[in-house]
């Protein structure tokens, strides 16, 4: 099976395995709760994998690959204990507590989670001496007179013994108390991955072009070469960086995370090509509606190029896609925290009124229940500092991913950056209310209310222009993706297909399989993609009905 029908499995035997019954305990009993083991290619995303399904489920997660480890950080150190035995005394060997298993009672801690994965990578690559323990582990859930846990699921990964030299077999009894997962490289499954984790354009476009090349792994006479999805993932990350950085992007490069030399010199020579077209057709003027009077070129050109076009394209997009999404959690969780503080200014507004007391002049008076007296700017840094608190606690419990983890970033910093904007506006209502205690010598209740509503509308404003500023960039977005599909019309048009030209339908498939693009399409609606959609779907069953009559013609 492939990856992503892997992380089902594995997921669902972690939901069956934590299901408990009507008392409390778990349907399936932990001593017949099989470890699971995925034994799969490297580098095809099995830690990754198992990261999304701690998130999905809300678990924990104590991640470690084994073959770090030796016999004495696996099963603790011995230590001599007195013990009783019929009477007479006698001194025993013990053992401390195994580092892994020490790892999952303080990630209880941290988290306050009970329930998690304890994943062990490398499982049949252990040395000589650690061989028995993990035997000993898998059959009986224990590391030398430790247990896990009770709520912990042991999820292993093994290598293939074709891909690895030290690898070992297990016997029948331990793989009869295993449930085993044999998982297979599949470019179509760790593509959907990819658009969702922003693999750059150029690699995505190249491996549509060149699909034996995303997986390979080779011994020959000078050695042995390989070249995985965790390579490609990690060239993807530094190439954005380099093109951030105005760095070259050559088979110098390329060579250090494919380590196969022809397809990284295949790779960068392509890179170059696709970096030309970038240059060429001027992606951000056609996705604006602008097209290049060359589209007769395009028509002719080969099909390498027209996939590298489409390719720009939808890397654009998904760019957009992905910003779209960003803005949209970045905003509701802003949402929430606006809407706490004109809360907290209503009831303080509220306070003030029943106890009569006036303002100071930088804010509520001090006799306040602690809410009022802090001036807009201080709540704004108190929340954002509260929340770089809750961040620090939940990264080293594990418990955000990195897109969790960047909107939660984002979000504080939105709290620091309109800090300054919004104490501008404060002083201004500052600044009428001290006047109207200058006229009357004391704030009065509708003073009071005038300086609330002000500080209430300051902050309404701040967030309302950042919405705005984000529905301009959905509209300008749904706009982009309307206006690529005129072009691919245009550009690759058959008169022939009622779905259009085979491009318009590489693109459209594309877009049809990707998170971002869905969740988009889903949200905002698109009619050029609803309507293009169903000209496929319709162009596909008239070749099924032409399919058909040819058949029975025969």
């Amino acid at each position: 099976m492939n990856i992503n029908e892997a992380k089902e499995e594995v997921k669902n035997a972690v939901r069956a395995y934590l299901e408990k019954d009507e008392a409390g305990q778990y349907e399936i009993p932990i001593e017949r709760q099989r470890p699971i083991l995925m034994m799969g290619p490297p580098g095809i995303g099995k830690t990754a994998v198992m990261e999304q399904i701690a998130h999905e489920l809300g678990i924990g997660l104590v991640s470690y690959t084994i073959t770090h480890h030796t016999r004495q950080s696996a099963i603790g150190l011995p230590k001599i204990s007195e013990k009783d035995f019929g009477g007479k005394r006698y001194s025993v060997t013990e053992y401390t507590m195994s580092e892994i298993i020490a790892s999952v009672y303080e990630q209880i801690e941290k988290s306050g989670i009970k329930e998690g994965i304890l994943f062990l990578d490398e499982i049949n690559c252990v040395s000589e001496t650690l061989a028995p323990t993990m035997l000993q582990f898998l059959q009986y859930k224990t590391f030398g007179s430790h247990k896990i846990p009770e709520g912990y699921i042991i999820v292993t990964a093994g290598n293939p013994p074709q891909y690895n030299k030290s690898v070992r077999d297990f016997d029948i009894v331990t793989l009869d108390r295993v449930r085993q997962i044999n998982i297979e490289e599949d470019f179509d499954a760790w593509k959907e991955y990819a658009y969702k984790a922003g693999v750059h354009g150029s690699i995505m476009a190249y491996l549509e072009i060149k699909k034996d090349n995303f997986y390979s792994i080779k011994t020959d006479a000078d050695g042995r070469s390989f070249v995985t999805a965790r390579g490609w993932e990690d060239l993807s990350r530094v190439i954005k960086v380099h093109e951030k950085l105005g760095i070259p992007v050559d088979e110098k490069l390329t060579v250090q995370y494919l380590q196969n030399k022809e397809i990284a010199r295949d790779f960068a020579t392509y890179y170059e090509l696709y970096y030309r077209y970038k240059e060429l057709y001027k992606i951000p003027e056609i996705l604006e509606g602008k097209f290049p009077e060359n589209t007769k070129e395009l028509r002719n050109g080969s099909f390498d190029e027209k996939l590298s076009i489409i390719g720009l394209l939808t890397d654009k997009l998904m760019d957009e896609f992905r910003q779209y999404a960003e803005q949209q959690a970045v905003q509701k969780a802003l949402f929430s925290l606006v809407k706490e503080m004109i809360e907290q200014l209503s009831k303080a507004e509220r306070t003030e009124a029943v106890e009569n007391s006036g303002f100071c002049e930088n804010g509520f008076s001090d006799k306040n229940n602690g809410v009022a007296n802090k001036t807009l700017s201080e709540m704004l840094l108190t929340k954002a500092s509260s929340l770089e608190k809750q961040l620090e606690d939940k990264l080293d419990a594990g418990l955000l991913s990195r897109e969790e983890e960047r909107i939660s970033r984002l979000v504080i910093s939105a709290l620091y950056e309109s800090e300054k904007e919004i104490t501008i506006g404060q002083r201004f209502s500052e600044g009428v209310l001290s006047e109207k205690i200058a006229d009357n010598g004391a704030a009065d209740q509708e003073s009071q209310k005038k300086y609330s509503d002000m500080c209430v509308a300051i902050v309404k404003n701040w967030f309302n222009t950042r919405e705005k500023l984000r529905r301009e960039n959905m509209e300008s977005t749904g706009k982009h993706l309307t206006n690529s599909f005129t072009f691919i019309e245009k550009a690759f048009g058959d008169e022939q297909s009622l779905s259009g030209s085979q491009e318009m339908v590489i693109f459209l498939t594309e877009l049809s399989k990707a998170y971002y693009s869905l969740k988009f399409v889903r949200e905002t609606g698109n009619e050029a993609y609803y309507n293009y959609n169903k000209l496929l779907l319709l162009n596909d069953r008239k070749q099924e009905l032409k399919d058909l009559a040819e058949t029975l013609l025969l």
